[in-house]
């Protein structure tokens, strides 16, 4: 990764001019039917089912099934629209999200792999409370992905000598990884879009923290009553050995600290320095503060390798798994959702119309309620970023406009993005990250239908009382 961010600067400041001389492509999406949407739905439904039935199949080859789905793209879209066209598509998805997107992942899983808050706690409701509130707290400073991969091994080792532990990951899936980072634009990814298509920094957190406060409150909750519970069941049940005994807690790996403020400062860089400087490479348009931001995140992550210490990894159980299963798996999701994406930038004109009808009321203004569930949805199995984006740009696209007269449109389309990515694995990167760490660490994780009943049952009906309460 390192390489192809910096070979993407190299080859576009020493070749210019055949780095200007693609010409730009995109798919039709207005003529563009549902069956595109085939390989995706695959694709997703491979994910939920792979682990249960044919579990040693998926383990070993999930990059090769899911290789297999992205070809079922790639493939149709260049005999139906010609290579430039699909080639153009699929590359803007890989090289301008999805790079971005796991160089972020790969530094914030390096860095905070380094980090370690030694020592261990009993994993009491009242604890495993506590640590949900930080983590969601953190959340929103240092990103829902940092504060998962600092937090969630702690939470393991707290709760690892607990019959039942798996709520606990399931919980701190749905507070830590996704709804704390509704407060800033560095917490969450469709907020970050936001920011730079001009939405102002702290306008979350004035304008969503009631949302928040509510749905995190109501879920947290919902986790005490469901903790207590099973807590008190584990007390006449023999005891399990803990194999990681209560001792004082410190953090180590310190260096690791400047390490994830650079990578904040690298954002906030890439989205106030504005060279007006733009590449196109294969018909893909890179601008420079974005290459650099990579390259300077992708640098800080290297160098966290030889600062930490290796007894840290270890006793974090660090190992390159669950990132590159992540890599891999979101690979394919980022290149099969590319004609999803074009169907439903085509808005009224596309296959997906009726959808994108319920965003608007009769008398043609914003159905804020609509929004909220629309853009949840779809962030339930698209990528809540892009998204994130469609509804941004249907709701008018002018950040001015979308603060002021149509702030609650913004925050409804915000809060669906941020919330709903919690409804499954797939909605929010970190959740299958967590998941997967927690599985390698022998928590007895529900598969995918089993862990969206969890969502169903306590995210779903938090979610319509919130819709109605703030944008009903």
């Amino acid at each position: 990764m390192a390489i192809g961010t910096a070979g993407a600067i190299v080859v576009a400041m020493l070749f210019p001019v055949s780095a200007f001389a693609a010409e730009e492509h995109g798919l039709p999406g207005a003529t563009m039917s549902l069956w595109w949407a085939l390989p995706f739905a695959g694709l997703l439904l491979s994910i939920a089912t792979g682990p249960l039935l044919f579990h040693h199949v998926w383990e070993h080859h999930y990059g090769k099934i899911t290789a297999l789905w992205a070809a079922l793209v790639i493939v149709p879209l260049a005999v139906a629209f010609g290579a430039p066209a699909a080639t153009e598509a699929v590359l803007h998805a890989l090289l301008t999200e999805y790079m971005s997107f796991i160089v972020l992942l790969f530094a914030l899983y390096t860095i905070s792999g380094g980090i370690l808050l030694a020592g261990n706690i009993h994993g009491t409701p009242l604890v495993n409370a506590g640590l949900l509130i930080v983590g969601a707290l953190l959340a929103s400073v240092i990103g829902t992905t940092g504060a998962s991969m600092i937090l969630i091994r702690p939470i393991l080792r707290a709760n690892d000598n607990r019959r039942f532990n798996a709520h606990v990951v399931i919980f701190f899936i749905f507070l830590v990884s996704n709804i704390g980072g509704s407060l800033t634009p560095l917490g969450d990814p469709p907020l970050f879009v936001g920011f730079l298509r001009g939405v102002d920094f702290f306008w979350t957190t004035t304008n969503l923290y009631r949302e928040t406060l509510f749905v995190g409150v109501v879920v947290l909750a919902a986790f005490l009553a469901i903790d207590l519970i099973l807590h008190r069941r584990e007390a006449g049940a023999p005891k399990i050995k803990d194999p990681t005994p209560d001792t004082k807690v410190r953090l180590r790996g310190l260096a690791n600290l400047p390490l994830l403020a650079g990578v904040i400062g690298a954002i906030l860089l890439s989205a106030a320095w504005k060279p007006g400087v733009s590449f196109l490479m294969f018909g893909v348009s890179l601008e420079l503060q974005n290459l650099i931001r990579d390259a300077i995140i992708l640098v800080l992550a290297l160098l966290s390798l030889p600062l930490s210490y290796k007894s840290h990894r270890e006793a974090n159980g660090f190992n390159w798994g669950p990132i590159a299963e992540v890599a891999k798996l979101f690979a394919g999701i980022f290149t099969c959702i590319v004609p999803v994406v074009a169907i439903l930038r085509a808005g009224h004109d596309g296959a997906l119309a009726p959808l994108v009808a319920l965003v608007t009321s009769a008398q043609g203004a914003p159905n804020d309620l609509a929004y909220f569930w629309l853009t949840g949805a779809l962030s339930s199995f698209l990528d809540n970023a892009p998204t994130y984006l469609v509804f941004f740009e249907l709701a008018g696209g002018d950040p001015q406009h979308l603060m002021t007269e149509f702030a609650s449109t913004l925050a409804a389309i915000s809060a669906g993005a941020v919330f709903m990515g919690a409804n499954t694995y797939i909605g929010n990167a970190p959740n299958f990250m967590v998941y997967a760490i927690a599985r390698h660490r022998g928590v007895k994780m529900p598969g995918f239908f089993g862990y969206m009943l969890w969502s169903g049952l306590v995210l779903i009906p938090t979610f319509l009382i919130a819709g109605f309460l703030f944008f009903g």
